[in-house]
């Protein structure tokens, strides 16, 4: 009788253990996220903005990963791009003037207008094949250079059955390139 209880007590203790360890997916994508911080793309899962497309393809829904880049001695106009058919097109600034527009929106312009800036125009994405059917938006404020995406796609074996984790670095990489090279290009336009 005595074995049957330090089975039993074994058995729950295992059990505990094992739902409290974190899913392979979220593991995946907590090793994503750690490289990104290193790389200093500063990741954050945020509500997604009124004016990205998020959850079931509808604007403002859902949670949506946000990498962004702090560029040191660069001042660069308020601007939003999205993606359309793999090239970046600016964002309609509608929901912006929009006198009941949310306050996410308000905090993020400060009251100050999106200016219309076509220097990314048709500019192809040119991402990573893991990274680009994720890519939703980009935001362009100050000195910083931001890029919406759905980043739990890319570790998700059924959205991105190719995922390999030695290819996360690689693929930052190319992102943070590219974030560097739009940001350089927007200011040579100003």
């Amino acid at each position: 009788m005595g074995i049957w209880i330090a089975i039993a007590i074994v058995l729950f203790v295992l059990g505990s253990m094992m739902a409290l360890k974190p899913s392979g997916i979220d593991q995946r994508l907590d090793k994503l996220r750690m490289t990104a911080r290193r790389l200093q793309l500063n990741p954050k899962l945020v509500t997604c903005p009124d004016w990205v497309k998020g959850k079931d393809n509808e604007y403002g829904r859902g949670m949506i990963g946000q990498y962004g880049l702090v560029l040191e001695n660069i001042k660069l106009p308020l601007t939003r791009y999205q993606v359309i058919d793999g090239q970046w097109r600016p964002a309609s600034n509608a929901s912006s003037n929009n006198i009941n527009a949310s306050s996410d929106n308000n905090s993020l312009n400060n009251g100050l207008a999106i200016q219309a800036n076509f220097s990314l125009d048709k500019e192809p994405l040119a991402l990573p094949v893991g990274i680009e059917p994720f890519v939703k938006a980009l935001l362009v404020k100050s000195n910083s250079i931001i890029i919406y995406w759905e980043d739990i796609a890319y570790v998700r074996p059924i959205t991105n059955p190719a995922y390999q984790q030695k290819a996360i670095e690689t693929d930052l990489l190319i992102l943070k390139e590219n974030l560097e090279r739009w940001a350089l290009q927007m200011q040579k336009q100003l």
